[in-house]
């Protein structure tokens, strides 16, 4: 599979590290729900991008839209809790992350779905992670990105309030917390201007999808 990604000028290396966690900042959201960022939290993020874009046993889907079936514009590949992930620094980060929000989440992240968002045509609608434990509790979703960055839109689900912006990409770090799946929505967009390829890791405890 081809991939033309343009490198970021602040991420020179093809060693994968991960920073501390101490230099998230929060961001309240209203309604109970808030995020967490960390740009750059992961070193050597480009290179993980091409072992994942060559490697991973992506899975192009389609899905009943209203009176038709259509594709989803995007690739897509899921791991469970007990498999193995396909890189050892994704393994890093889902410990990285299960012990920083120990205290707050109450459980451990577990599953890790992924999404290839091939060029700017690729997307993802307005959603919240709502099937399972999603829908009636506060949970958490934290999304890894690597390649090129595409702005994650975030909406009040009930109309009230601004949309809140945050480009994402090159080893750049997003918790959703809080009440955010049932009270706030969030969308990765279709764009017109020219864009490179991008790869979310999305790290979920079990039941939240």
């Amino acid at each position: 599979m081809a991939t033309h990604l343009q490198g970021s000028l602040f991420d020179q290396t093809d060693e994968l590290h991960l920073g501390p966690l101490g230099g998230l900042r929060r961001t309240v959201l209203g309604d109970g729900a808030w995020i967490d960022l960390l740009p750059g939290w992961l070193g050597g993020a480009d290179a993980l991008f091409a072992r994942l874009a060559a490697e991973v046993p992506w899975r192009a889907e389609r899905r009943q839209m209203y009176e038709q079936v259509v594709d989803v514009p995007r690739l897509l590949a899921h791991y469970r809790a007990d498999d193995p992930l396909p890189h050892p620094v994704l393994d890093e980060a889902r410990d990285a992350l299960s012990a920083h929000y120990a205290d707050e989440l109450g459980e451990r992240f577990t599953t890790a779905g992924l999404c290839y968002y091939r060029d700017g045509r690729d997307s993802v609608a307005w959603h919240g992670d709502r099937i399972g434990r999603g829908a009636r509790e506060d949970t958490m979703v934290a999304i890894l990105s690597v390649g090129a960055p595409r702005d994650l839109l975030l909406r009040p689900r009930h109309g009230r309030g601004d949309t809140v912006r945050r480009p994402l990409g090159h080893g750049d770090l997003i918790v959703m917390g809080g009440s955010c799946q049932r009270t706030w929505e969030h969308a990765v967009p279709k764009s017109a201007r020219a864009t490179g390829p991008r790869i979310s890791v999305q790290f979920r405890p079990n039941g939240v999808s």
